[in-house]
């Protein structure tokens, strides 16, 4: 992957720039990087100019502050498709990146052609899951390393921890280079963010939401309720919260459809 940098706020924002076509924007995750596009970028570049954004904090991304708000996050990535001058583009985010993609569609609704939500979700944090982070952000604080190794394991789902070994091991090793300050940034973020349901109600392009079926992080029968009377579509997976890895096939078929669709 060939990285550009352009300059935000006295920071440093990493992103690649790869194919022509429809100008499609990949959000990775908490803990990760553009990296994880990696398997899927040869195919969905060889129709669409795809650009792999390194969050705030992530990547080869600078932190800004003690917390980066989805809109904060949402702003970078603005800066970034300003700097490529780009004017109408797909966003597809997955987990946090899906967060960080609902902000953006709130504030510059007129750049949005289509949303795509990957094991991600419109709803605001439950206490129980604010509560979760706070206990995160300690155990990171006290044992890095262990805590990243533990949460990285916990989102696939359980009968692919076996399977999928080399994977996570390599999910862990991108994960640990990511720095104290972004992880907690983020996590105070993401904790702190607004419910934009009403987006799904409320907006006329294209919208798909993915979950998986046993996905640790995100409730199933939770999620899957937002989607009813608006015009998302829902495509569900059998499969954890790392769809990337669990169903790289399927979500490389569900993208490379929604893209001709916009």
């Amino acid at each position: 992957m060939q990285y550009q940098q352009t300059h935000y706020k006295n920071s440093i924002l990493s992103f690649t720039d790869e194919g022509k076509g429809t100008a499609v924007i990949l959000l990775h995750g908490f803990l990760e990087n553009s990296t994880m596009w990696e398997a899927l970028l040869p195919e969905l570049s060889k129709k669409n100019r795809v650009i792999c954004i390194d969050l705030l904090g992530h990547g080869k991304s600078d932190s800004l502050s003690y917390i980066h708000t989805m809109e904060d996050m949402a702003d970078a990535v603005h800066h970034i498709l300003h700097e490529l001058k780009l004017r109408k583009v797909v966003l597809v985010g997955h987990s946090m990146g899906g967060y960080v993609a609902l902000a953006f569609a709130e504030l510059f609704p007129e750049m949005m052609k289509g949303l795509v939500l990957v094991n991600s979700t419109a709803k605001e944090d439950s206490p129980e899951r604010k509560a979760n982070r706070d206990r995160a952000i300690l155990a990171v604080k006290q044992n890095y390393k262990a805590a990243i190794s533990m949460s990285i394991a916990n989102l696939f789902s359980e009968e692919n921890r076996a399977r999928l070994v080399q994977e996570i091991e390599w999910a862990k090793n991108e994960a640990l280079q990511t720095p104290l300050q972004g992880i907690i940034a983020a996590q105070e973020g993401m904790k702190t963010r607004s419910d934009r349901e009403i987006l799904l109600h409320t907006t006329s392009y294209p919208k798909t939401i993915i979950l998986g079926k046993k996905d640790p992080v995100l409730n199933y029968e939770d999620n899957k309720t937002q989607v009813t009377n608006t015009n998302t579509e829902l495509i569900t997976f059998n499969d954890g919260h790392m769809s990337h890895f669990e169903n790289k096939e399927e979500l490389l078929v569900v993208l490379q459809s929604f893209f001709k669709k916009v």
